[in-house]
């Protein structure tokens, strides 16, 4: 099933036309209503009547979220305050949050995108959405929603936590699509596991998760816990929010919806633009957004992206499974280091749970990696000397995937903290000062 079928399979070509129009109202836009970038494109020389192709989108200049928060609140938005609707911010863990604002336009178009990823899971309006994302100034929540409402489905705006309060309307609802961080779906179905409820006596057929990065071995546990297929969503409050890709049913990788946001793939270093299917950091630009447009913003996350057309029918260009970001991967003794690469090895391993923590430390001069990871009760042994074979299997698995050596801790199930939301799965002692 496809939500929007001409824009969705759109020929190359008729795209690139599509595009490149657009892109060239998004330039004019920024550069008359937001100082920011007017400043900008005067100080390397760009007018907007420079882009006469797409390729000359390389022209312009970058957007950090460094250049968010120091433009915070409003000093982004393209339109007066009036025409702004909806305001949504990030955490702001590392500094002032960065804000996004939307007009009724920017809503629709979010609806529109959202609508054709829960389109990709299967839904219809006869499905009901059990929406875990947390609802407020975070973008997951009304995100999911405002799709959801596109689509004509009935969505459950539970938002996150309370999860016996979850369990119980999971079972008396029976609804069909979960949307949540990957993390909390799989609480959820631990949860689901203890309290003995099967698959079979709930009626999930989907999952849509997203909001941290995840490896395919948890993919192939929530599936099989749940009895759903479980798809990835991509998104950022700097962009729209969540649905600015999503998987298919052929699991190849996430669509882009190239007809709102204009991909690039750049060298973090050189910050060349790379070729098809070259990994690097991916680059975004808005290019129907009204309430505030974004040119060429620097996403941070690594992946890859292909123009192949996808089994499923849509020519949207798909990008790889995010594998970690340019800014919270480790260095390690001068190796470079992403959790989803031990997530991955942990995963290859029966008996453990997903649910595992990453502490770097420097006693010394040297940095030391600890990976506390839980087991089920059946790995677990009284005989000291069982216990440490184990740990030491693990712990050559995980130098397998990373190459370094780790120390590895065998804790008891659930003892480690679950997260509602994004799950907590580095904690960096390291002092740099």
């Amino acid at each position: 099933m496809i939500w929007n079928e001409e824009m969705e399979t759109m020929n190359i070509d008729d795209k690139k036309e599509h595009q490149l129009k657009l892109l060239q109202e998004t330039v004019k836009k920024a550069y008359e209503n937001v100082p920011f970038y007017k400043k900008k494109f005067d100080e390397i020389g760009v007018k907007p009547e420079d882009i006469k192709e797409l390729k000359d989108i390389e022209k312009l200049p970058f957007t950090t979220k460094t250049d968010l928060r120091e433009s915070y609140p409003f000093g982004m938005f393209a339109v007066n305050e009036e025409e702004i609707v909806e305001i949504h911010t990030t955490s702001g863990t590392t500094g002032k949050p960065t804000v996004s604002g939307y007009t009724e336009r920017d809503i629709e178009i979010w609806g529109e995108v959202i609508a054709r990823a829960i389109t990709m899971a299967d839904g219809t309006k006869k499905d009901i959405i059990q929406n875990c994302y947390g609802y407020g100034l975070f973008t997951g929540g009304l995100g999911i929603h405002h799709g959801g409402y596109k689509l004509g489905a009935t969505v459950i705006p539970i938002s996150a936590g309370n999860t016996n309060r979850q369990i119980e309307i999971l079972k008396d609802f029976q609804s069909t699509i979960l949307t949540c961080t990957p993390s909390y779906a799989m609480y959820l179905a631990e949860v689901l596991e203890k309290e003995g409820i099967e698959k079979e006596d709930i009626n999930l057929k989907s999952g849509i998760f997203g909001a941290e990065m995840w490896t395919e071995e948890m993919r192939e546990e929530l599936e099989r816990k749940l009895g759903i297929i479980a798809l990835n969503i991509y998104g950022l409050t700097e962009v729209i929010g969540p649905g600015v890709a999503t998987e298919c049913k052929i699991k190849k990788g996430l669509h882009i919806s190239d007809d709102h946001f204009y991909p690039e793939i750049i060298n973090s270093k050189t910050k060349k633009t790379l070729d098809e299917g070259q990994k690097g950091e991916l680059v975004l630009t808005t290019i129907t957004r009204e309430g505030m447009p974004v040119i060429r913003f620097r996403t941070k996350d690594i992946t890859s992206i292909t123009w192949e057309k996808c089994e499923c029918g849509r020519t949207t260009p798909r990008m790889s499974r995010v594998t970690g970001r340019t800014d919270d991967m480790l260095k390690i003794r001068g190796v470079i280091v992403f959790p989803s690469q031990i997530e991955r090895a942990l995963l290859k391993i029966d008996g453990l749970s997903p649910n595992y923590q990453i502490i770097v430390t420097r006693p010394g001069n040297l940095d030391e990696i600890e990976v506390k990871v839980e087991a089920t009760e059946s790995l677990f042994s009284d005989e000291m000397k069982e216990m440490e074979e184990i740990e030491k299997n693990i712990a050559l698995q995980i130098h397998k995937e990373i190459g370094i050596r780790v120390d590895v801790s065998l804790v008891e199930s659930e003892s480690l903290p679950r997260s509602e939301g994004k799950a907590v799965r580095v904690v960096d002692h390291r002092k740099f000062d």
